[in-house]
């Protein structure tokens, strides 16, 4: 495997572009707008343009797409309200056409588990409410693809993204009592390198730390460690779940360099 292409180069990509570039790999990455290739080449990262809500000429015969492997990290956005996702993903696959991989790795997330006061694994993913189902019909446009492997995140910290900004200086939350389930950036990019250097393996991940304190716990802390004011939660209970992140440990080997949710702090 010599070159990989990224599509989608933004909070997590790019790092993870950065890393494969000093592994000794060829990255493509895309971006939506010209006006940010500067970065990326900068880092050695041979840069495209790619917007799959208006897709050019250019961008069909491009060679962006050929490569030995494929990342794609497009967030869904759903939370924001969009609702083009799914038409975005399929311009996409119809833009990959029949070109063969040694990888494909599709980034998705943990939204796929319903809380029902459990541990879950990725056997247990459900379209129980209407993102849920979308997000399940995302993973099985590129799962159908040989060589393919979805990536499951669970929330996300890192640089610009500390959790202690979150619920700072906010009354009357629900859900003390929930399992809070994190995985740092860094975890994020090692573990995709690790996935693409691996040929056993297996067709889904979740990434989540190995700890979970319930969010009252860990939000009064994380908002401590930046000095601000600490969120107030009332008594209503909510649903929870755990998710399990431990397989790609235990088939692949992975180390977490963050294990717990009270690690990342000092790496935000």
């Amino acid at each position: 495997m010599n070159t990989i292409t990224l599509i989608g180069c933004g909070w997590f990509g790019f790092p993870l572009a950065k890393q494969l570039v000093n592994q000794g790999f060829q990255v493509k990455a895309s971006k939506r707008h010209p006006d940010d290739f500067a970065p990326l080449q900068q880092a050695g990262i041979e840069a495209y343009q790619l917007d799959l809500a208006n897709v050019t000429i250019q961008a069909k015969k491009s060679s962006l797409f050929d490569a030995d492997a494929i990342v794609i990290n497009i967030p869904p956005g759903l939370r924001r309200g969009e609702n083009d996702y799914i038409s975005h993903l399929t311009q996409l696959k119809s833009l990959i056409g029949d070109r063969q991989y040694q990888k494909v790795i599709f980034i998705s997330t943990t939204g796929v588990y319903p809380s029902l006061d459990q541990t879950v694994t990725e056997q247990d993913a459900a379209a129980f409410n209407d993102t849920s189902a979308t997000l399940l019909q995302a993973e099985a446009i590129f799962s159908v693809m040989e060589n393919s492997c979805i990536v499951r995140f669970s929330g996300l910290v890192g640089p610009k993204r500390h959790p202690g900004r979150f619920f700072a200086g906010k009354t009357d939350i629900s859900g003390a009592n929930v399992a809070v389930n994190l995985v740092h950036l860094d975890d994020c990019v090692a573990a995709v390198s690790l996935i693409l250097s691996r040929t056993d393996t297996l067709p889904i991940y979740n990434l989540a730390a190995n700890e979970h304190p319930t969010r009252d716990v860990f939000y009064t802390a994380a908002t401590q460690h930046l000095e601000l004011m600490a969120p107030q939660f009332n008594q209503v209970q909510q649903p929870s779940k755990i998710i399990d992140g431990q397989l790609i440990s235990q088939q692949l080997g992975f180390q977490y360099r963050f294990d717990s949710p009270f690690k990342m702090l000092d790496a935000c």
